[in-house]
């Protein structure tokens, strides 16, 4: 009885630091993917009118893209090659804008 209080216990602890872990993961990689989109007037102005189609195509796991949107990308990777980000993470750096 006592190894399975101990092994619950264990568990219980366990799960809040996986998860911990995982929005920490999904924090760092958003910050460094906005950190790379720097902000100008007319960059501002793009990603800000892109920012509702961001929101549905994060929210829709990729089924709707938005015109904005992508126009937004298509200029994202011509002034950013460096950038190693797919379209879902570039969505939502421009959601952390």
């Amino acid at each position: 009885m006592r190894s399975l209080l101990l092994l619950l216990t264990g568990l219980c602890l366990a799960t809040p630091v996986l998860a911990f872990e995982q929005t920490t993961m999904f924090v760092a990689g958003s910050s460094y993917v906005t950190s790379k989109v720097t902000s100008t007037p007319f960059e501002n102005k793009l990603l800000g009118a892109a920012r509702d189609d961001a929101a549905s195509y994060v929210a829709t796991d990729g089924q709707v893209r938005g015109a904005r949107l992508e126009q937004a990308l298509r200029w994202l990777r011509k002034q950013h090659p460096e950038l190693a980000a797919n379209d879902r993470e570039l969505a939502e750096a421009i959601l952390a804008q």
